[in-house]
């Protein structure tokens, strides 16, 4: 018997967590905070008004750079205030401020992902679609030191709307006590794990700081579950010693992680391929299963049952982006594609043989 369905190539799944240590929120990656606007006119409505307008082109911008490469940053599509407006699906104000003709706020705007998408498929920019977390940023100089000042300078405010977002250890007892004697060249996913634990992070950058004569020296260590260790090094110009460097090496240090993840994320949605997977399962409801969880992976076009027999199928699946992105994709929703023989094999955890 062969039977196809299709799965919506657009469907975007983005869930961020809260910051530092406090319990896990799922946020969307297509709500953008802390946009400041201040506005005035003959009437608070008006300025309300004006004030929301003005904050939409920010917003996009963040969320462009969000989702983007730095490479891709300066073809950011030109949108008028129309078709901004028809982006965003709601906002909502903090921190108000109203006088009879001014409205000063800070705004958070959630914008439509399928409009989103459509905006950057036509302009041809690639762009993440695969389900991320905040990522653990756990800053060195050489060891951590929850209260130093080269960890003080990634928990600035202004990484609020940081292309990838991260959280910094909060420092309590037993996050010290996982860190505290942490080496750089030696650590591993397994040691960082029940920190990242506590944000539903399932990966981590390690940023060493390190004086070199006239220069900061970074080095970047990326671990996360399953993958091999990575590493990227830059160096910062050092100012009038290590501590006034910080806070430009931590945005130099942002840039680069956001560059480090989206070499891997971002998808080109212009590549398309196709492969043949073998899946086991136990029973129909794991088969199911299976199906429910390629059916969240938005770098899945299409799946096809090509054959199937008790216990087994044969899958054929069209998908986007490199094969490489697709397995990463299909992990995060705890789907494992394993090289077998000449193909593919695929399945949930629990079905796995």
């Amino acid at each position: 018997m062969h039977r196809c369905f299709r799965i919506p190539a657009l469907v975007v799944a983005l869930f961020l967590s809260t910051l530092l240590t406090t319990a896990a929120k799922a946020d969307n990656v297509f709500e953008v905070a802390n946009i400041h606007v201040d506005a005035s006119a003959q009437s608070v409505a008006e300025a309300r008004t004006e004030a929301i307008a003005a904050g939409r082109p920010i917003a996009w911008a963040t969320l462009f750079r969000r989702l983007t490469r730095q490479a891709d940053w300066g073809r950011q599509p030109a949108l008028d205030g129309a078709a901004l407006q028809r982006l965003v699906i709601g906002y909502f104000p903090s921190n108000e401020r109203r006088s009879t003709t001014r409205y000063v706020a800070d705004l958070t705007y959630t914008f439509n992902p399928d409009a989103v998408a459509r905006v950057l498929q036509a302009a041809a920019i690639p762009y993440t679609a695969t389900a991320v977390k905040r990522i653990l940023v756990i800053p060195m100089a050489p060891g951590f030191a929850h209260g130093s000042a080269w960890t003080a300078a990634f928990a600035s405010p202004r990484f609020a709307n940081a292309p990838v977002l991260f959280a910094v250890p909060g420092g309590d007892a037993q996050e010290m006590a996982a860190l505290g004697g942490l080496n750089f060249e030696s650590a591993s996913w397994e040691q960082i794990a029940p920190v990242a634990a506590r944000i539903h992070a399932t990966e981590a950058v390690l940023v060493l700081a390190m004086p070199a004569g006239n220069k900061l020296a970074l080095t970047l260590k990326r671990v996360g579950a399953g993958t091999l260790p990575s590493k990227v090094s830059l160096d910062v110009p050092l100012l009038q010693g290590a501590v006034a460097t910080y806070p430009g090496a931590a945005d130099a240090a942002v840039k680069a992680i956001d560059e480090m993840w989206k070499t891997q994320k971002v998808v080109d949605y212009s590549q398309k391929g196709k492969l043949l997977a073998e899946a086991h399962f136990g029973s129909l409801s794991q088969f199911a299963t299976l199906e429910n969880a390629l059916s969240a992976v938005p770098n899945v076009a299409a799946v096809g049952v090509a054959a199937m027999d008790i216990g087994q199928a044969r899958l054929s699946i069209t998908y986007i982006g490199t094969v490489d992105q697709l397995r990463v994709a299909l992990a995060q929703s705890g789907v494992a594609l394993t090289p077998h023989g000449q193909g593919w094999q695929i399945g949930t955890a629990q079905a796995q043989p």
